[in-house]
């Protein structure tokens, strides 16, 4: 069995997969009504919408599956995602890339696939609509065709979940995405028992940046800030703006006394940044946190206004203090 190949935009290919907000989340009938269609269109037992994840292939839609994602160093889509043009296997036990493949030896014994990679900002392949077959099969150039506009549509709608969930300036999620994916990952907490944390950001004196400096000055500020909270913590944790000079960071598996440690590493950094940039205003923010526990009544709305009041309890502390 030949391992798929790491393309070599993996780590750019792999942020634009996640910005996406669609890894592990509910059934969607704008994709589940694709592959439906393409599954009925040529015919052939299995169609998928895949999405390659650092270390497995990941089922946003599924028709004649039932498993919900495979790993990637098995899967058909890892070879798939490294070419622009669409990957057909008529035999793949005449293949020597998968004839000894699980997937072929055993269920669900592929014979033929054939895989449009899903490509995203024109150059980065984050999966495939795929369609599988258990009889070696030809793949004409109008089904390369039919499959490549099946394709298309499945692109069209990822880019529409981006847009809708992703905050245009600065690049990380904006409250609905932010909201879709907390309410994920408080779910998989509350499954598995573990603890979780919002940390409810607000930055210090923004008015006066942008009175001071201008808007074009005030957005650079955001931005980097974002950038600055995507650095400090993990790439599972959600971070979001949720508007203007407010942000957020959900950490989930995480338990309560190590979540001041994982602020000073961010203080740090912010430290760090302002050293970097002596000539502008230097970025400070308030802080507000709220504990969460897997038997806890407290809803995603909760625990969003406790952090904020919290929030606003630690600037009025810095208030208080300035001279």
């Amino acid at each position: 069995m030949q391992l798929p190949t790491i393309p070599e935009n993996e780590l750019q290919r792999l942020a634009t997969l996640r910005a996406l907000n669609v890894l592990d989340t509910d059934a969607e009938e704008r994709f589940d009504r694709i592959t439906r269609l393409t599954r009925r269109i040529f015919s052939l037992p299995v169609c998928v919408v895949t999405l390659v994840d650092a270390e497995r292939q990941w089922f946003k839609s599924r028709q004649g599956l039932e498993v919900t994602e495979t790993p990637r160093e098995i899967s058909f889509c890892g070879h798939a995602i490294n070419q622009h043009s669409i990957l057909i296997v008529n035999d793949a036990l005449k293949d020597p890339r998968f004839s000894d493949n699980p997937l072929v030896t055993e269920q669900p014994h592929i014979r033929f696939y054939a895989g449009y990679p899903l490509t995203i900002h024109g150059q980065y392949q984050v999966g495939t609509l795929c369609v599988i077959g258990t009889e070696p099969r030809e793949f004409t150039a109008e089904d390369i065709e039919t499959l490549t506009d099946l394709g298309e549509m499945v692109e069209a709608e990822l880019l529409s979940i981006a847009q809708n969930t992703l905050d245009p300036l600065t690049t990380i999620s904006n409250r609905r995405g932010f909201e879709l994916l907390a309410h994920q990952a408080l779910a998989s907490c509350r499954r598995t028992e573990s603890e979780a944390a919002l940390l409810f950001f607000d930055l210090d004196f923004f008015k006066e940046v942008n009175d001071n400096f201008g808007h074009l000055k005030g957005d650079q500020v955001l931005y980097d800030f974002a950038h600055i909270l995507m650095t400090a913590f993990r790439e599972s944790d959600v971070i979001a703006r949720l508007g203007g000079d407010e942000f957020v960071v959900l950490l989930s598996f995480v338990h309560s006394d190590t979540v001041n440690r994982v602020i000073e590493r961010f203080k740090l950094l912010l430290e760090q940044y302002n050293q970097q940039h002596p000539e502008q205003h230097s970025l400070a923010a308030s802080i507000g946190i709220a504990h969460w526990t897997p038997d806890s009544e407290m809803s995603l709305e909760d625990l969003l206004d406790s952090a904020d009041k919290a929030m606003y309890q630690d600037k009025a502390a810095h208030h208080s203090d300035a001279p």
